[in-house]
């Protein structure tokens, strides 16, 4: 299981990446998580983080009718979400070899090429 810690920076970015692929649902969206090995996310970090997204004008949001139930609230991404989306991978890529590099004990310069002699 992730610690939640590790949780924080990167959930928004992942939600947002399986909000491009398709609209979907607050439920769906966690079950995509877990496949994805992120283990049970409780409804109570996901919704918020919804929430958040649609208020920062990430993502729209529109509720349509369930074969099994109530009705769902479903998430689909704006433009500016796509654009957010786009610097959320920038940046984790940036921190995963920044990551990668110190766990290997290696040091690279900032376009990520190793620094043969230090």
């Amino acid at each position: 299981m992730i610690p939640s810690q590790m949780l924080k920076g990167t959930l928004s970015g992942c939600i947002l990446a399986i909000i491009s692929r398709k609209e979907t649902y607050g439920y769906e969206i966690a079950e995509k998580l877990s496949g994805y090995g992120f283990g049970k996310i409780a409804e109570g970090t996901i919704y918020p983080l919804l929430l958040r997204l649609e208020k920062n004008g990430f993502v729209e949001t529109e509720y349509r009718a369930s074969e099994l139930g109530p009705k769902r609230k479903y998430y689909s991404l704006t433009q500016l979400g796509s654009e957010e989306l786009e610097a959320f991978k920038n940046s984790y890529n940036e921190l995963s070899n920044a990551v990668n590099s110190t766990l290997k004990g290696g040091e690279t310069d900032e376009q990520g090429s190793k620094d043969a002699e230090r």
